[in-house]
Protein backbone atom coordinates (compact mmCIF):
# COMPACT_ATOMS: atom_id res chain seq x y z
CA UNK A 1 0.00 0.00 0.00
CA UNK A 2 1.30 3.39 -1.01
CA UNK A 3 0.22 6.94 0.08
CA UNK A 4 1.54 10.19 -1.76
CA UNK A 5 0.30 13.45 0.08
CA UNK A 6 0.23 16.86 -2.08
CA UNK A 7 -1.46 20.49 -2.55
CA UNK A 8 0.71 21.74 0.60
CA UNK A 9 2.42 24.98 -0.40
CA UNK A 10 2.92 28.42 1.17
CA UNK A 11 -0.04 30.74 1.74
CA UNK A 12 -1.12 34.06 3.77
CA UNK A 13 -3.18 33.53 7.33
CA UNK A 14 -6.55 33.58 6.53
CA UNK A 15 -6.33 31.49 3.43
CA UNK A 16 -7.10 27.86 2.14
CA UNK A 17 -5.83 24.86 1.33
CA UNK A 18 -6.84 21.55 -0.16
CA UNK A 19 -4.66 18.95 0.45
CA UNK A 20 -4.91 15.19 -1.44
CA UNK A 21 -3.76 11.60 -0.83
CA UNK A 22 -3.92 9.33 -3.23
CA UNK A 23 -4.04 5.85 -2.24
CA UNK A 24 -2.74 2.51 -4.58
CA UNK A 25 -2.10 -0.47 -3.88
CA UNK A 26 -5.04 -1.28 -1.36
CA UNK A 27 -8.75 -1.60 -1.62
CA UNK A 28 -9.09 1.67 -0.91
CA UNK A 29 -13.09 1.77 0.20
CA UNK A 30 -12.00 -0.65 2.95
CA UNK A 31 -9.63 2.29 4.87
CA UNK A 32 -10.38 4.43 7.39
CA UNK A 33 -8.34 7.45 6.25
CA UNK A 34 -6.20 10.24 8.72
CA UNK A 35 -4.54 13.07 8.66
CA UNK A 36 -2.11 14.32 11.05
CA UNK A 37 0.66 17.17 11.05
CA UNK A 38 4.00 17.78 12.94
CA UNK A 39 5.68 21.07 13.71
CA UNK A 40 9.55 21.44 13.78
CA UNK A 41 9.76 20.71 17.75
CA UNK A 42 6.63 19.21 17.95
CA UNK A 43 4.66 16.01 18.54
CA UNK A 44 3.14 14.41 15.77
CA UNK A 45 -0.83 15.36 16.11
CA UNK A 46 -4.21 14.05 15.02
CA UNK A 47 -5.74 16.45 12.50
CA UNK A 48 -9.02 14.55 11.22
CA UNK A 49 -9.91 11.07 10.32
CA UNK A 50 -12.76 9.61 8.57
CA UNK A 51 -14.16 5.99 8.69
CA UNK A 52 -13.86 4.02 5.42
CA UNK A 53 -17.31 4.36 4.47
CA UNK A 54 -16.95 7.91 4.80
CA UNK A 55 -20.43 8.56 6.80
CA UNK A 56 -18.42 9.30 10.12
CA UNK A 57 -15.14 11.52 10.69
CA UNK A 58 -13.23 12.96 13.54
CA UNK A 59 -11.66 16.35 14.46
CA UNK A 60 -9.73 17.50 17.27
CA UNK A 61 -11.68 20.54 19.17
CA UNK A 62 -8.61 22.81 18.25
CA UNK A 63 -9.05 22.51 14.57
CA UNK A 64 -12.99 21.54 14.23
CA UNK A 65 -14.50 24.31 12.50
CA UNK A 66 -11.81 24.97 9.81
CA UNK A 67 -11.31 21.78 8.41
CA UNK A 68 -12.76 19.09 6.56
CA UNK A 69 -11.89 15.73 5.41
CA UNK A 70 -13.44 13.59 3.17
CA UNK A 71 -12.64 10.79 0.82
CA UNK A 72 -13.93 9.70 -3.03
CA UNK A 73 -13.44 5.84 -3.33
CA UNK A 74 -13.97 6.09 -6.87
CA UNK A 75 -10.78 8.13 -6.91
CA UNK A 76 -8.82 6.50 -4.29
CA UNK A 77 -8.22 9.71 -3.11
CA UNK A 78 -8.95 11.40 0.40
CA UNK A 79 -9.24 15.21 0.96
CA UNK A 80 -8.14 17.82 3.62
CA UNK A 81 -9.68 21.44 3.41
CA UNK A 82 -8.22 23.75 5.36
CA UNK A 83 -10.31 27.50 5.65
CA UNK A 84 -8.87 30.45 7.93
CA UNK A 85 -5.85 29.13 8.05
CA UNK A 86 -3.28 30.17 10.61
CA UNK A 87 0.83 30.74 11.45
CA UNK A 88 0.18 27.79 14.21
CA UNK A 89 -1.10 25.40 11.41
CA UNK A 90 2.30 25.40 9.79
CA UNK A 91 3.67 22.32 9.78
CA UNK A 92 4.18 18.83 7.68
CA UNK A 93 0.89 17.48 6.93
CA UNK A 94 0.77 13.66 6.74
CA UNK A 95 -2.14 11.31 5.68
CA UNK A 96 -2.48 7.59 6.98
CA UNK A 97 -4.66 4.80 6.16
CA UNK A 98 -6.26 2.02 8.82
CA UNK A 99 -7.89 -1.17 8.87
CA UNK A 100 -8.68 -0.68 11.82
CA UNK A 101 -10.66 2.03 14.41
CA UNK A 102 -10.18 5.52 12.29
CA UNK A 103 -10.50 7.63 15.67
CA UNK A 104 -6.73 5.66 16.96
CA UNK A 105 -3.43 6.93 16.17
CA UNK A 106 -1.70 3.84 16.80
CA UNK A 107 -4.57 1.92 14.86
CA UNK A 108 -2.86 3.34 11.47
CA UNK A 109 -0.28 1.39 9.47
CA UNK A 110 0.03 3.00 5.98
CA UNK A 111 2.06 6.35 6.31
CA UNK A 112 2.26 8.91 3.22
CA UNK A 113 5.75 10.94 2.47
CA UNK A 114 3.67 14.40 4.15
CA UNK A 115 3.69 17.91 2.59
CA UNK A 116 4.86 20.95 3.92
CA UNK A 117 2.28 23.74 4.63
CA UNK A 118 3.62 27.21 5.67
CA UNK A 119 1.09 29.42 7.09
CA UNK A 120 2.37 33.32 6.47
CA UNK A 121 1.31 35.88 9.01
Amino acid sequence: VQLQAFGGGLVQAGGSLRLSCVVSGGTFSRFGMGWFRQAPGKEREFVAAISWSGDNTYYPDSVKSRITISKDNAKNTAYLQMNSLKPDDTAVYYCAATFGDYRIRRQYDYWGQGTQVTVSS
